[in-house]
C-alpha cells in the first residue's frame, strides 16, 4: 500500500513518528471489552508503532451540568500513540473507531458506547473548527490526567505544564 492510500487525504504525513496521547472512555456496554477492542484498533492504525496503554480508571460520569452520580460509571484510559499520521488523519481514525463501536454523537457530554480524543500531538497546537491540540478541558479533568501520569510518570501538557502538578492542583481543589 502506498504512503498516501495509508495516510489518506489531507495533511501529508509527519516525517517523524510524533506522540499523540488518545484518551479512551465508556460508560454504555461491555466497558472493558471495547477500551480493549479499541487499543487493538489504535495498534492497526496505519503509520503507527509503539502503542502504550494506561491501567483502566472508573470514573463518575459529567455532564454539562457537573458530576452525575444516577449516570452510568465510565471506564477511562489513555493511550500513548507514535505516529506519522497527520492530527486531522488521527482523528478522523478516531472517528472511525468510535462509529465502529457504536458511538452516536446525539448529545453532548452525553453517555456513550467510546469515546476517544485526541489530547495532545507532540507539542503541537492547533486550533481549527473541527480539532483544537492540546485538548482545551484535559487540565481539568482527573479522568484524563490520572491515567495519563500512570502510563507516563514524566508526561506534561502543552502549554499547561507537567501532568503531575495539574493532577495535583485538580485534587487539592476538590478538597
Amino acid at each position: 500500500m502506498s504512503l498516501r492510500l495509508a495516510h489518506g487525504a489531507g495533511d501529508p504525513p509527519a516525517d517523524e513518528p510524533v506522540e499523540a496521547v488518545v484518551a479512551l472512555g465508556a460508560n454504555l456496554g461491555a466497558r472493558a471489552e471495547t477500551l480493549t477492542a479499541a487499543v487493538d484498533e489504535l495498534r492497526r492504525l496505519p503509520l503507527t508503532s509503539d502503542v502504550r496503554v494506561s491501567a483502566p480508571v472508573e470514573t463518575i460520569a459529567v455532564t454539562l451540568q457537573g458530576a452525575d452520580a444516577d449516570a452510568p460509571r465510565y471506564l477511562n484510559a489513555v493511550a500513548l500513540v507514535r505516529t506519522r499520521l497527520a492530527p486531522s488523519a488521527l482523528l478522523a481514525h478516531l472517528h472511525d473507531i468510535e462509529a465502529r463501536h457504536g458511538r452516536v454523537r446525539r448529545e453532548r457530554w452525553g453517555d456513550r458506547t467510546l469515546d476517544l480524543d485526541l489530547i495532545a500531538y507532540g507539542d503541537a497546537r492547533i486550533d481549527e473548527p473541527a480539532l483544537t491540540v492540546p485538548h482545551p478541558r484535559a487540565h481539568e479533568r482527573t479522568f484524563v490526567l490520572e491515567p495519563w501520569l500512570d502510563v507516563d510518570p514524566d508526561a506534561a501538557l502543552p502549554g499547561r505544564g507537567r501532568v503531575a502538578d495539574l493532577l495535583r492542583d485538580l485534587r487539592e481543589g476538590e478538597r
